[in-house]
């Protein structure tokens, strides 16, 4: 399906570097998603990679979905510092914009941190529609329980630039205990919930994917063989959500 891809920004504060991609067909009548990307990494320090937005089209083409990819904040062009609760606010004020935009129907996608993110978001607005996580994880304890060193990697990777960032390191670490994916899910209810993580994931263990899948009432969970963190990567996982995403579309539209 043909598709039109804008840079666009959301405004507020900070302000977000964003893109949307949308299909030819009438934007209230399309799915939509906000896609959430993972923690930059140190190769790539603050910026989602290029093959996250070649992701976003490829949905936007096979599937016939919005796509809204956000750069969080202290990520890409986006404004701002990492915190847990600023990265939650994001997502959020990315929901909105598909609101204003005329999406009627919303889901949230993340990859690994953003997989999270996901969980956490649709938790607190009960009209997202569904979730699907990839290689979520269950918590950030083990983040929190050095704030000094991880503060340290968040410098060293871009998502922290102000030197005194953040007003109180206390507060900022207990945002990372206080916001668990695994104390989230149950707020999700019955809605539609997929998670893929590979089972060689050396990052984010496989049972952070189980933890969470124990606390929904009919998850679908899949574990993909010889998979590691990458797995959005995976054309056998990325063929499962493109499944799960037509099954999504097609069933709250009947």
């Amino acid at each position: 399906m043909p598709v039109t891809i804008a840079e666009t920004t959301i405004e507020g504060e900070p302000r977000l570097d964003a893109f949307l991609v949308r299909p030819e067909r009438s934007i209230s009548d399309a799915p939509a998603m906000v896609l959430c990307h993972g923690f930059p990494s140190a190769q790539r320090p603050g910026v989602p990679s290029r093959s996250y937005e070649q992701f976003a089209e490829r949905i936007a083409e096979e599937q016939g979905w919005v796509v809204l990819a956000i750069s969080l904040r202290g990520c890409g062009q986006s404004a701002g510092q990492f915190s847990m609760v600023g990265w939650l606010e994001d997502v959020a004020r990315s929901v909105e914009r598909l609101r204003e935009e005329g999406s009627q129907r919303i889901w949230l996608v993340g990859s690994t941190t953003g997989g999270s993110l996901a969980i956490m978001a649709a938790s607190q607005d009960p009209e997202i529609c569904g979730v699907a996580a990839m290689a979520p994880r269950a918590d950030f304890d083990d983040w929190a329980t050095d704030p000094r060193r991880f503060l340290q990697h968040c410098r060293n990777i871009g998502v922290v630039d102000l030197d005194d960032y953040p007003p109180s390191l206390n507060l900022w670490a207990k945002e990372l205990r206080q916001h668990r994916a695994i104390d989230s899910v149950h707020q999700l209810g019955s809605r539609p919930f997929l998670i893929l993580h590979g089972m060689n994931d050396r990052q984010v263990p496989p049972d952070d994917a189980q933890q969470l899948a124990d606390q929904h009432p009919s998850p679908e969970l899949r574990l993909i063989s010889g998979a590691d963190h990458r797995i959005r990567h995976d054309p056998r996982a990325v063929a499962v959500l493109m499944g799960w995403l037509e099954r999504q579309g097609t069933e709250t539209r009947n």
